[in-house]
């Protein structure tokens, strides 16, 4: 009798932590990480939460989706086709496809592949489905004569938008340079006041010249220089430029929970450098496949007309 109740308690465990999983998840629309599911349900163990998971994605009840820090579970919506009216089984099998594709979005010539019709009908779909504000047309950096499609309540991707650094496909490249100049002065103060403080030792000294990308981002932030939202995904893009360029260095240290965090320290040259080892030529990474009338030229080459200038 005793073994009927055990085995009774180990069936209903799954059916209350698939619950308890669906429940974390419509908190988090946005989808919650593996980890912090994984510390949200501590009272089960490895095995049980496996099960749970495995079964709610195999009753389309959650998607899997990877994200810049590992997997992301969230609540699958049903498609929305089934509740467009006015639309035809062709126009419901093109909508499908554009959804597959989400915020990525889908060339025209991809469509029509998958879809088994001629080009004239495609285009006809997709003239229907954009009339009625269910899908929408979006210009990639990837190509500037071409569109994707994608649904119509759907933020394109950056590598579709090109993120903070293009605007209607032009690449901004006067106001990187503004964020390139503004993160190292940030650091370069960070490291003028470490030094400052003669109380330090040289050790503490070194590791307060350093700075994350959050700090750097909230300094650009008060600055007020830039018409966009930028993440600190943006401004590492800009610390790894100044990282090339010889000017910043980085070093990664261990924070909570087993994880890790960049930081960021402005470079001091220990000796004053020679009007040639201040030439393109002599960081570029590609000197050796530049020659006059190449594909990589001192003709065309962007850098070394900066440093004429100069």
């Amino acid at each position: 009798m005793q073994t009927d109740v055990e085995v009774k308690q180990e069936a209903t465990i799954p059916l209350t932590l698939e619950t308890e999983i669906l429940a974390l998840c419509n908190d988090n629309p946005k989808g919650i990480s593996d980890k912090s599911l994984e510390s949200a349900v501590a009272g089960y163990d490895v095995k049980q939460r496996v099960t749970a998971i495995n079964r709610l994605l195999t009753m389309g009840k959650l998607e899997l989706l990877k994200g810049s820090s590992g997997l992301i579970y969230r609540i699958k919506t049903p498609s929305a086709v089934g509740s467009i009216s006015g639309v035809d089984n062709q126009e419901k099998l093109v909508y499908q496809i554009i959804e597959s594709a989400g915020n990525k979005g889908i060339w025209t010539r991809e469509i029509r592949y998958k879809c088994n019709l001629m080009l004239t009908e495609v285009n006809k779909i997709l003239k229907n489905l954009e009339s009625k504000k269910i899908i929408k047309a979006v210009k990639s950096v990837a190509a500037a004569k071409r569109k994707v499609y994608m649904l119509y309540n759907l933020q394109p991707d950056r590598s579709v938008t090109g993120g903070a650094w293009y605007s209607d496909q032009d690449f901004e490249s006067e106001f990187v340079e503004v964020l390139n100049q503004q993160c190292f002065k940030f650091l370069q103060q960070k490291c003028e006041n470490a030094e400052k403080e003669t109380t330090l030792s040289p050790t503490a000294t070194n590791a307060s010249s350093f700075a994350s990308s959050e700090e750097v981002l909230e300094f650009i932030s008060k600055l007020g220089i830039s018409k966009v939202t930028l993440s600190p995904e943006d401004i590492e893009t800009i610390l790894n430029t100044l990282i090339y360029d010889g000017k910043v260095q980085q070093t990664v240290v261990p924070v909570a929970n087993g994880e890790s965090k960049k930081l960021f320290k402005a470079l001091k040259p220990l000796i004053e450098t020679t009007d040639f080892a201040r030439t393109p030529c002599s960081l570029c990474p590609v000197f050796n496949e530049c020659q006059p009338g190449g594909e990589i030229s001192p003709e065309n080459c962007l850098y070394m007309d900066e440093w004429m200038e100069y």
